[in-house]
């Protein structure tokens, strides 16, 4: 049986209108963040398709020590509280550690387990007990259907409103495939909607 999850008035699940999660990887200029917030705001207020607003206050799995990782837990989440409220849209961030969880869920509406650290159980419990809707975004280095035990660690803690992120898997060396069979797959076993991180 397919579930559906609710963010605000947005809902994910079979049947259900297309949604587009967007921003900028990360938050950086000021500026810049609100000029895409607004645009996406017109943009999918035009097509009438529903909006969740994604930046990372914090990307802290860059691949080179000297790669902007963002204004940090603090600024972030201030900037992502004046989007929220300017632009009335819900909001979705990455959270990398249990600590971030409890502040982060002043703000954010949905908590994305970025894909390397879904595996992490303290992690995934403390985006659940936070009570937020958790977006695990599914490791390159899982098979589709191992994603299910990062599902039942989430539940353990009886938060239901959870989302799966399909986003390719490793294929020799640096190689990031997208097999759509996945989408199906993380769908059948664990019945949450799965979103696709094109």
């Amino acid at each position: 049986m397919s579930k559906i999850v609710s963010v605000n008035n947005v809902k994910f699940g079979f049947g259900q209108k297309l949604v587009l999660i967007a921003g900028p990887c990360v938050l950086e200029d000021e500026k810049i963040v609100f000029q895409i917030a607004d645009a996406l705001k017109k943009i999918t207020s035009k097509l009438k398709v529903p909006l969740i607003f994604k930046a990372s206050y914090d990307k802290a799995n860059r691949t080179s020590i000297d790669s902007y990782r963002g204004p940090g837990l603090k600024n972030g989440l201030e900037i992502l509280a004046r989007i929220k409220k300017k632009y009335r849209v819900p909001i979705l961030s990455d959270i990398h550690s249990p600590q971030e969880a409890e502040m982060a869920a002043d703000v954010l509406d949905i908590m994305q387990i970025p894909a390397f650290l879904c595996r992490q159980t303290d992690l995934l419990i403390a985006a659940g007990n936070a009570g937020k809707v958790v977006n695990i975004k599914k490791g390159q280095f899982l098979a589709p259907a191992d994603i299910s035990q990062a599902v039942k660690k989430v539940e353990h803690t009886g938060n239901k409103k959870i989302l799966l992120t399909e986003r390719g898997s490793s294929f020799g060396y640096n190689n990031l495939v997208s097999d759509f069979r996945s989408i199906a797959i993380m769908k059948d076993v664990t019945g949450y909607p799965v979103v696709f991180d094109a």
